[in-house]
């Protein structure tokens, strides 16, 4: 064997070397974050999780989420939104980044690529403006859904700032919020990511001595329809999603308040 020969053999173990222990790093990392998003964190309020459909529930130091794979985006992205969160900093907007913390995989961002949809933040970045790494930790893939630009910056937007007031008003409310994955829906990019027909938000204040809620459904199209229009009982959510809302509460708070419809004791002025 010429030492030619044993120098380039010698070059291709060095690079393998190289190459594997790169990959046990990156395989070790990924295992670090994906545990990691599996504690809940203290700034997470638990008591008001919903239950997930798919077993996947992925915390954040900002909001928990539902991850689901077949449709490749949360079936519910929940959050308690206090009122010393409501801030008017602006912070550079960061590019979107895979949520590697999601086991199963989520979805890349160029799904969305020249798909004709925004990359539709479940929980706001203006939600989360308290702190620079709550704010660009809501550009992650797995708080993003399709929706239709007029409808992102129309009547979802009017609706975000809705909860803002309320939850200056009524000094913090906890919101959950997702599209319905259900039904036939149009697909994206080459992962198919899932384009729902409708999308709802919860929202529970449990901050002013008496527990109330309120639950919106809309569909995916902008509207000039008023908010209240598109209010609706949270066991029309349940039954269309599946999944169980506030499963901690009493029951018999939990039943008489998911059964409403009512907004009279919501401002909408």
């Amino acid at each position: 064997m010429t030492k030619k020969t044993i120098y380039s053999l010698i070059a291709i173990i060095i690079v393998l070397g190289v190459y594997g222990y790169e990959h046990f790093l990156n395989v070790k990392e990924s295992t670090e974050i994906i545990e990691e998003g599996e504690t809940v964190k203290t700034s997470t309020n638990e008591y008001f999780l919903p239950t997930s459909t798919t077993g996947q529930i992925v915390h954040h130091e900002g909001y928990s989420l539902s991850y689901n794979e077949t449709h490749e985006q949360a079936e519910w992205v929940a959050y308690e939104l206090k009122k010393t969160h409501l801030s008017n900093t602006n912070f550079k907007r960061p590019y979107f980044e895979i949520d590697k913390a999601v086991k199963s995989g989520a979805a890349h961002w160029r799904n969305y690529k020249k798909s004709g949809y925004d990359r539709g933040h479940l929980c706001p970045a203006g939600d989360r403006k308290y702190t620079k790494t709550a704010h660009d930790e809501t550009f992650l893939t797995s708080n993003i859904s399709p929706q239709e630009h007029s409808f992102n910056a129309g009547i979802w937007n009017t609706l975000e700032q809705k909860v803002r007031y309320w939850a200056s008003k009524y000094d913090g409310v906890f919101v959950v919020t997702g599209g319905v994955l259900k039904g036939a829906m149009k697909t994206i990019g080459e992962e198919e990511v899932s384009v729902p027909n409708q999308f709802y938000k919860v929202i529970i204040d449990n901050n002013t001595g008496q527990t109330k809620m309120i639950a919106f459904l809309i569909s995916h199209q902008n509207s000039n329809q008023p908010l209240y229009k598109f209010v609706v009982s949270v066991d029309v959510i349940e039954e269309l999603t599946g999944i169980d809302f506030f499963a901690e509460l009493d029951d018999s708070i939990e039943n008489k308040l998911e059964a409403s419809s009512s907004y009279k004791e919501w401002s909408f002025n």
